[in-house]
């Protein structure tokens, strides 16, 4: 077991300089969080949208969920002509208040630039075999994706589209990325609920991963429907492990596999220091 190299991997994937950030107040909220050069687009170019004040940042904005939502992909798309937007997937995030009410719904890919937090689900594979030692089903991620193409994943993670509910999204996502049929998923329950935030090169990477485990019997194979995955791999916890070290993984995946791993007791009587670093990463469900 490798706990200290566990251990240095979370605090160098979760710690970053948030002096680097000015705070996006939208209608009120702090929402967002937003880099040097895109405060510096913002205000240069979306004047009528973005104002400096004594919050940081703040969107001018007021209206209903359309009207935000109208008015903010007509500034995305502002933003991906000027050439700023990439990984562009016509595929909408919602955007919540701080007491969970929906605000408005934008372009996946602008989300990062805002720094406003999105959401998405992870599922663990787990099996027992006859020698009953635990087994971790992991995917690796298609060569021609566009995002971390060939890196580790977890039995499957996928992003919660606009309008979509967290269960439908873990059984689209369960169906696509692993075949996993629907009645397979539908009693389950998140284990935990993570927050992932990190700098990207687009701005700030903020993510809920609501967590679930799937224990599979002997002889479910998952097999990929949409081709976003290369394949899935059936691992002993240990070799794992050895991923989460090496750095194969996607970050999120690795969070999430972190946290089974804690939950399973993976690191016996380390298992509490573990515990300890993701407990700023839990969240109440």
């Amino acid at each position: 077991m490798q706990v200290e190299a566990v251990l240095d991997y979370l605090s160098g994937v979760t710690r970053y300089d948030r002096s680097a950030f000015t705070e996006l107040v939208i209608d009120g909220e702090v929402l967002g969080s937003v880099n040097a050069a895109w405060s510096e687009r913002l205000l240069a170019s979306e004047a009528a949208l973005f104002v400096a004040d004594e919050h940081g940042l703040s969107c001018t904005l007021t209206g209903d969920y359309a009207h935000f939502s109208r008015e903010l992909a007509a500034a995305a798309q502002r933003w991906q002509q000027a050439g700023w937007l990439n990984g562009w997937r016509n595929e909408n995030f919602t955007a919540f208040r701080l007491d969970g009410t929906p605000l408005f719904e934008l372009e996946r890919a602008a989300f990062r630039p805002l720094g406003l937090t999105s959401r998405a689900v992870h599922l663990n594979g787990l099996t027992r075999g006859a020698d009953g030692a635990l087994r971790m089903w992991i995917g690796r991620r298609s060569p021609d994706k566009a995002v971390d193409p060939n890196r580790m994943d977890n039995l499957m993670g996928g992003g919660i589209a606009a309008g979509e509910s967290i269960a439908l999204a873990l059984e689209r996502e369960g169906w696509e990325e692993a075949g996993i049929p629907a009645d397979r998923l539908e009693l389950l329950r998140p284990a935990t609920r993570l927050l992932a935030e990190r700098p990207v090169q687009r701005g700030l990477h903020r993510e809920w991963l609501y967590t679930f485990d799937l224990w599979l019997n002997d002889g479910e194979i998952p097999c990929n429907q949409d081709g976003e995955v290369a394949g899935h791999v059936l691992l002993e916890l240990a070799e794992v492990e050895q991923l989460i070290v090496d750095q194969r993984f996607m970050i999120d995946a690795a969070l999430v596999a972190i946290d089974c791993l804690s939950r399973l007791g993976y690191w016996g009587n380390q298992t509490a220091r573990v515990e300890a670093a993701l407990a700023a990463l839990r969240h109440p469900l």
